[in-house]
């Protein structure tokens, strides 16, 4: 098996302060972590709901992935991550499978984690990310 549980749930906002005001006066969340992925070009908000975490992401170039997906489409959900292990064999295992990867080796992400994309054109149309915690 490839996953073995929702990791957490990206949310692109424009302005992070102004979403984090929803999430914690509207439904009674706790941020308990903010971190800048200067590799994502994201600033990062995390939240504990049950199981799941989400995570929300405001960009912090005009020219960022997430900006680009803002531009496009609007503020909302942006991914769905997936946790696993043995991320660099399961991205080999995908690839001769024929699944279209966004990251063919995995790169570093927020809360120290290794994680990979997946091309929306081979999920659904869902951008599909892949985490596993740092050992190293």
């Amino acid at each position: 098996m490839i996953a073995s549980k929702i990791e957490h749930i990206g949310i692109a906002v424009k302005d992070l302060q102004e979403a984090r005001k929803f999430y914690e006066q509207i439904l009674g969340l706790e941020c308990y972590r903010e971190e800048t992925v200067s590799d994502q070009l994201v600033k990062t908000a995390f939240y504990q709901i049950g199981n799941v975490k989400i995570e929300l992401l405001e960009p912090t170039t005009q020219d960022s992935p997430v900006a680009k997906f803002i531009e496009k489409r609007g503020e909302g959900i942006h991914h769905i991550a997936f946790e696993t292990e043995d991320l660099p064999q399961i991205l080999d295992k995908l690839d001769r499978q024929q699944v279209r990867l966004i990251d063919r080796h995995p790169r570093a992400g927020a809360e120290e984690m290794q994680i990979a994309f997946l091309h929306p054109a081979s999920t659904h149309g869902v951008l599909v990310e892949l985490c596993e915690t740092n050992r190293g």
